[in-house]
């Protein structure tokens, strides 16, 4: 005798999800509440501009910079030829005269490069850091 099931056999068998789907909600519901919990607050300190204008202050207009030119021929500064002597005492008196200028070497590139760092090198000896190389 055999007994039957109310069920065909050939039928796929069905999978409940509702209990997966309730774990899967736990998981993720614990992980939520822990990454809010770990969280730290970071605050930084910000000094907002004020909303006062300053008092008004003349521009004060950067001045020229010295440009010495270096060519084969010789040095140059105004279009004006000078003597490699007379390059240092030039350089002193323009930065003395302009506190916030600067001199630029503007050296062509067909003069040897030993030259270049030689007059560099005079011209940083009088000017410091406010003596520099111009790059085209």
């Amino acid at each position: 005798m055999r007994f039957r099931n109310g069920k065909n056999s050939n039928q796929l068998p069905e999978m409940n999800l509702v209990p997966m789907l309730d774990v899967l909600m736990t998981v993720l519901t614990f992980f939520i509440i822990v990454s809010m919990t770990l969280a730290v607050d970071q605050t930084m300190e910000v000094q907002l501009p004020s909303n006062a204008s300053p008092t008004p202050s003349p521009l004060q207009k950067e001045p020229d910079p010295l440009v010495v030119e270096m060519t084969k021929q010789g040095l140059t500064i105004k279009d004006q030829p000078i003597a490699p002597p007379q390059l240092s005492p030039q350089v002193k008196t323009y930065l003395a005269q302009n506190p916030k200028g600067v001199a630029v070497l503007r050296a062509d590139p067909q003069v040897p490069y030993e030259q270049v760092i030689r007059v560099l090198g005079e011209m940083q000896s009088v000017g410091g850091d406010r003596v520099s190389l111009a790059l085209d």
